[in-house]
């Protein structure tokens, strides 16, 4: 947008001796006279405050060729303080004080220029008049060359020249220049890397309100890049970004309530600025705030509602809501239950290495559910996500391997991601294990450590492992006979109306296993 500024009167207030004197010069056509007088009433300075009284003076003025009256009377008709609102007016009075040298106009004119106001839009020419007003030091025109360098536009790309125009402006005060700077020295863009000097800038911006340097500061304390790790910092700096609408400090801030870092926590107070944000269209405080009303934390439960911000999160390419709305679709939460849609939302967030998804595409493959059914492609990603470390593909993948599904069949391979997922808690996977121990199918027969992965299953509440542990109790296989311990595992899988552990227990003579 414009640098929607008047350019100051040179002449202090109190230098102005005699209001009527002034309009006595300016009413014989004096333009300097009429260029103040056009102050004065924009100011109300001696004269009652009157926008079209200083535009009618600035026009006599500019009609002398007076720069300042051309580049103020510019301003009038972009905001329309005084006349009609003209971008074309605007654009035709930046010009000729421009074309005089004044910075502020060239500014301007090289905005007009950059968005297309009433002009044929041109970074070309943006960066021409942006430049002539940076060599004159006018900070914005050096902060909007500095971001041209940055992007590209209308200039050859290059960070270099990108930082040496932020510098410019930032030592000059400009907080959005002081951002973009910062921004420089937190990616190492065109300088050397380094949090300590995005702090330093950020601060400054922040400082003067900057919301986006605000958000930055909050981050960079958050996770105690360049600055010692401070949530209660993080919290100061998110807050006064998203009471400015910053979407990013409002997500942020949710999640600091939410979790109860440096603020007391509160689920009402994390949705209250996850709805902020996701009315602005965050994916991030879309996601969040679905997950919420799935969960019923800080709203009613609504799984239709969890669906709507999933939706909108998942439309943006948020893997995670993908993967959340294509679990909606596949149980039928919120929406109609679609096979078909719960797979068009996994493979999305699949190919974005989601592992969940491509975990659940692969069952979907497995079972034929809303896809032809193919164990090559469900072990296409099941071992996608299992190389991520998912234990439910894990497993899967092992049992493909262990029946030869779509792979070549082996033991070993069924075995080796097994473990991986008995490791991380698998109960199925401890089973297994467990199962190729007790008959040495892929590994050396272990009595011993069957029973310990069996037990591991069984203490999760897996009936076939209490079972199978019970049985190693009963006739001491890899542990000491133990009647009352064998009866104490049959009993618990029978309660979950396991045959095999009822006529167990009925063999050792025992009726009732409540």
């Amino acid at each position: 947008m414009a640098k929607n500024e008047i350019s100051p009167d040179s002449t202090k207030a109190e230098e102005i001796l005699d209001i009527d004197e002034l309009k006595k010069q300016a009413e014989q056509g004096d333009a300097e006279a009429q260029f103040k007088l056009g102050a004065c009433y924009d100011n109300g300075n001696g004269v009652t405050q009157s926008y079209s009284e200083a535009a009618k003076w600035w026009h006599l003025a500019a009609e002398q060729k007076h720069a300042r009256a051309q580049f103020n009377l510019g301003v009038c008709y972009e905001s329309g303080d005084g006349v009609p609102q003209s971008y074309s007016e605007a654009v035709k009075w930046y010009r000729l004080a421009a074309e005089q040298g004044e910075a502020s106009a060239q500014f301007n004119l090289g905005i007009c220029y950059r968005y297309g106001y009433s002009v044929a839009q041109s970074y070309t020419e943006a960066v021409k008049w942006y430049r002539l007003a940076a060599e004159q030091g006018e900070a914005g025109a050096q902060c909007n060359l500095g971001l041209c360098y940055e992007t590209g536009n209308g200039v050859m790309q290059s960070y270099d020249e990108a930082v040496k125009w932020y510098r410019l402006a930032a030592e000059q005060g400009d907080a959005i220049a002081q951002y973009n700077l910062g921004g420089c020295y937190d990616r190492g863009e065109g300088v050397t890397q380094s949090y300590t000097e995005a702090v330093k800038w950020y601060r400054l911006a922040a400082e003067q309100g900057e919301a986006s340097a605000q958000y930055n500061l909050g981050y960079c304390y958050e996770y105690g890049n360049g600055v010692m790790q401070s949530y209660a910092e993080a919290v100061k700096w998110y807050r006064l970004a998203a009471e400015q609408g910053d979407a990013s400090a409002q997500c942020n801030l949710g999640v600091c309530y939410y979790d109860g870092e440096s603020v007391p926590q509160s689920y009402a107070e994390a949705v209250k600025w996850w709805h902020l944000a996701a009315e602005q269209g965050d994916a991030k405080a879309q996601f969040n705030l679905g997950l919420c009303y799935d969960n019923g934390n800080g709203v009613p439960q609504s799984y239709s509602e969890a669906v709507k911000w999933y939706r909108l999160a998942a439309e943006q390419g948020h893997a995670s809501a993908q993967f959340n709305l294509g679990y909606c679709y596949y149980n039928g939460e919120g929406v109609t239950q679609s096979y078909t849609e719960a797979v068009k939302w996994y493979r999305l967030a699949a190919e974005q290495g989601d592992a969940s998804a491509q975990s659940n595409l692969g069952y979907c493959y497995d079972e034929g559910n809303g896809v032809p059914q193919s164990y090559s492609e469900a072990v296409k990603w099941y071992k996608l996500a299992a190389e991520q470390g998912d234990a439910e593909a894990q497993f899967n993948l092992g049992l493909c391997y262990y029946n030869g599904e779509g792979v070549t069949q082996s033991y070993t391979e069924a075995v080796k991601w097994w473990h991986l997922a008995a490791e991380q808690g698998n109960a199925s996977a401890q089973y297994n294990l467990g199962l190729c121990y007790y008959d040495g199918e892929g590994v050396t027969q272990s009595y011993t450590e069957a029973v310990k992965w069996y037990r591991l299953a069984a203490e999760q509440g897996y009936a076939s492992a209490q079972c199978n542990l019970g049985y190693c109790y009963e006739y001491g296989n890899g542990v000491t006979k133990s009647k009352s311990e064998a009866i104490k595992w049959y009993k618990k899988t029978a309660k979950q109306g396991d045959e095999t552990a009822i006529q167990n227990l009925k063999n050792l003579g025992i009726n009732d296993y409540d």
